[in-house]
């Protein structure tokens, strides 16, 4: 399977219709944690993991912004990653599927890592692991998709990293011809996306500060 068909897939994905929602960050982190929950995140998890494909959009949401009440995060500047982001740098992509199996065991919404993950399977050919990861792809993308509609501050498309933010504006088709804007925010950083006057507002999440 090559690479652009890998790219027209998440493009699909993330163009349907979906209904928006406001994020309430306290309810995802209070349900996450109860085991009475349906939202309780080892019940989420395992169907996340078994089978992507039925996640709806709000569990989609719990997942992805639960993320950030987790203390088994991956992070870009983790000297894991960088071993990591150096064996795809150098189209080691067995080792890539090592390294990255391990990773999204213990952190398995990292987008990041789940991005290397498709890209090594592709180009190994692997039809059936690419698949099941671009389906939790779509899923965490779908959530972050349905959290706003980017028009403008309070509606807000809402993602976890500066990381996340550039995987949306690939998938939004937001590039050089855009400026960029700035803005603080209580728990976050709004970056305003303009193009001949259309504005684009994403807001990066800063919870840990």
């Amino acid at each position: 399977m090559k690479y652009y068909f890998f790219l027209l897939f998440i493009l699909f994905s993330v163009f349907g219709f979906s209904q928006k929602s406001r994020i309430d960050l306290k309810a995802i982190e209070k349900s996450l944690k109860s085991s009475d929950s349906p939202y309780n995140y080892e019940k989420l998890i395992f169907k996340y993991k078994g089978v992507p494909r039925s996640l709806d959009s709000i569990e989609s949401q719990y997942l992805y912004y639960g993320r950030n009440f987790r203390n088994d995060r991956v992070y870009t500047s983790d000297d894991s990653f960088k071993d990591l982001a150096e064996a795809f740098k150098e189209n080691k992509f067995e080792e890539c599927i090592r390294q990255g199996k391990a990773m999204y065991d213990k952190d398995p919404t990292n987008l990041d890592i789940l991005l290397i993950l498709l890209r090594s399977y592709d180009s190994l050919k692997d039809g059936n692991n690419f698949m099941h990861h671009l389906s939790q792809f779509r899923s965490l993308t779908d959530g972050i998709k349905s959290s706003g509609d980017g028009k403008t501050e309070k509606t807000a498309y809402l993602v976890n990293s500066v990381g996340d933010e550039y995987i949306l504006l690939n998938i939004l088709n937001i590039g050089q011809d855009y400026t960029r804007g700035s803005k603080p925010s209580k728990d976050g950083m709004f970056d305003i996306w303009d193009k001949d006057g259309v504005k684009t507002y994403i807001k990066v999440l800063y919870l840990d500060l």
